[in-house]
């Protein structure tokens, strides 16, 4: 499984010179299995560079949609497969009470805000709310689940042979909890997470940032870290990082993670700060 990172920023894109080593776009990560089966997870900004990129190569795609939030479904319009009669992309969200994930797409992706419906893509388009169990994609098996964070959201567990992805980049687990103590049954995304050969998880803020963002939505460093460590991952990507944190800042945040991380017992060669263009490959 390839797993590479295309947008790496929370809430708003960034064009900063000063933070374009870690990467302005919003959050999308591309996900190769071994037979070719293409996913996407979510669809901000970076899912331009990911089309922009492999120009005429995606026939078919399957798009996953942790959440409706702007910074996660503001590129798929840029989604150049979308736009080719000869492609066939499945679109997947969160099921909640109401219109179907087509019209709140619609909400956003229309008139006044989007010079293009999504009636109007010449691609072969389906949008589905996610199965409430596994379900497979080529060679893998998907699960998704709701998480803590604003609005209906799902973080999602992608199983190939031995690679395990977590992906849950938008989750508050700490949230009215000890996510060293409690029961696994009680802490949000805990069985999305659990041995995952890599967790690519929520790490917004900062321990000092936190307590004026509790109920945001988004993790501080050290509950991110907990999260992981409760988990027993092999691997953890810090993700959608504060659109004011520059590069500099994140160099330093980066190696504060790893020291926490080696404090917890674990090796902080395998914590890192999520980066555009960075690729891991599970399961070698």
């Amino acid at each position: 499984m390839r797993v590479k990172f295309w947008g790496v920023r929370g809430s708003v894109p960034v064009a900063d010179g000063h933070m374009m080593r870690y990467g302005g776009n919003t959050s999308c990560v591309e996900v190769t299995l071994a037979d070719g089966t293409e996913i996407i997870l979510d669809a901000g900004t970076g899912i331009r560079g990911l089309s922009a990129a492999r120009s005429g190569e995606i026939r078919s795609a399957q798009i996953l949609l942790t959440h409706l939030h702007l910074d996660h479904i503001q590129g798929l319009l840029f989604f150049a497969p979308l736009f080719d009669r000869r492609s066939r992309v499945e679109v997947y969200g969160p099921l909640q009470v109401g219109p179907d994930l087509q019209v709140r797409l619609a909400r956003y992706l229309s008139e006044p805000l989007s010079p293009v419906e999504i009636r109007e893509l010449p691609a072969a388009v389906s949008f589905t709310a996610c199965p409430d169990r596994e379900w497979e994609f080529g060679s893998a098996r998907i699960q998704a689940a709701t998480v803590h964070h604003r609005g209906v959201t799902l973080g999602y567990r992608i199983s190939e042979g031995n690679a395990v992805l977590s992906y849950i980049p938008d989750h508050e687990p700490g949230l009215g909890g000890n996510l060293d103590e409690d029961k696994a049954e009680w802490i949000s995304g805990l069985g999305l997470a659990e041995n995952a050969s890599l967790l690519i998880h929520d790490c917004q803020y900062t321990d000092d940032e936190y307590p004026n963002h509790v109920g945001w939505g988004h993790s501080g460093l050290s509950d991110a870290l907990a999260f992981g460590r409760r988990a027993d991952v092999e691997q953890i990507a810090l993700f959608h990082h504060n659109p004011v944190h520059d590069d500099g800042m994140l160099d330093r945040f980066e190696a504060q993670a790893k020291e926490h991380w080696r404090s917890l017992g674990r090796d902080p060669k395998t914590a890192c700060l999520a980066r555009e263009q960075t690729v891991f490959n599970l399961g070698e």
